[in-house]
């Protein structure tokens, strides 16, 4: 009986061990797309304002005749 609860013992703290590096990585995941998303979205405030400055020049071209 000893050596099984002795097993279970150190199962659980493998478990635990898992549990702890799996909410580490977890975090570190969530920090990384963070991150990323902020980085999306000033991309996407960049080609928006390019589009806007493109479409400005095309304005300021000569209609064909």
């Amino acid at each position: 009986m000893e050596m099984e609860l002795e097993a279970l013992a150190g199962k659980v703290e493998k478990v635990v061990a898992l549990v702890g590096r799996l909410q580490s990585d977890n975090g570190a995941l969530r920090q990384r797309l963070a991150a990323v998303e902020a980085e999306r979205d000033q991309l996407r405030l960049n080609m928006d304002a390019a589009r806007a400055r493109v479409e400005a020049l095309m304005g300021q071209l000569p209609e064909d005749e």
